[in-house]
């Protein structure tokens, strides 16, 4: 995995073989970064499954003021801290090890609201519409934010402001993008 566009470009992101992740390949990386590049300078970014911290790493390489990577994968927050370091990014990014509903419940707690979310789970645990619903109902997007989802065989509702602005195949995998609309 590398780093694609931005200040980083051409740098190596470790964590390729991280158990129980699946990283995201390059082409639907590239394909994601085209389409939110006008929205990612000086955003404050939340990478809720990070894995090595590919999308937030990716986000910082093109001017994210800050990530908050989660994951609940100890070796997983090792690895984003190990390519935090190596890029020099450190104070770039808050680094939790925590479960994705324990994360959104303090993130609501410390009032925060981001201009982009990542949202990239396991496949298999089919929680994206709760996720997505928490994250309309709680006011945790700003508006104009947008939420990343790359999914595989989940359908996906409607949530109020948040409007489908963009939907793409790739092979067997499929990424939304959702828009905050004003109220």
């Amino acid at each position: 995995m590398k780093v694609i566009s931005g200040t980083l470009k051409g740098r190596t992101i470790k964590g390729f073989t991280i158990k129980g992740t699946r990283p995201t390949m390059d082409r639907v990386k590239e394909s994601i970064f085209a389409t939110i590049q006008n929205h990612i300078k000086d955003s404050l970014v939340l990478d809720l499954f990070a894995g090595s911290g590919n999308y937030g790493i990716e986000a910082i390489s093109n001017y994210a003021k800050f990530v908050y990577f989660n994951d609940i994968n100890k070796e997983a927050c090792s690895v984003i801290k190990n390519n935090l370091q190596e890029f020099k990014i450190e104070d770039k990014g808050l680094i939790l090890n925590l479960d994705y509903l324990k994360c959104l419940e303090r993130l609501k707690k410390d009032n925060l609201k981001f201009d982009l979310i990542f949202l990239d789970p396991p496949y298999k645990l089919h929680i994206l519409n709760n996720i997505l619903k928490f994250i309309n109902d709680n006011d945790l997007l700003n508006i104009n934010g947008l939420v990343i989802v790359e999914f595989q065989d989940e359908e996906l509702d409607n949530y109020n402001n948040l409007n489908l602005i963009k939907d793409k195949k790739y092979g067997d995998k499929k990424v939304y993008i959702y828009r905050k609309d004003s109220i």
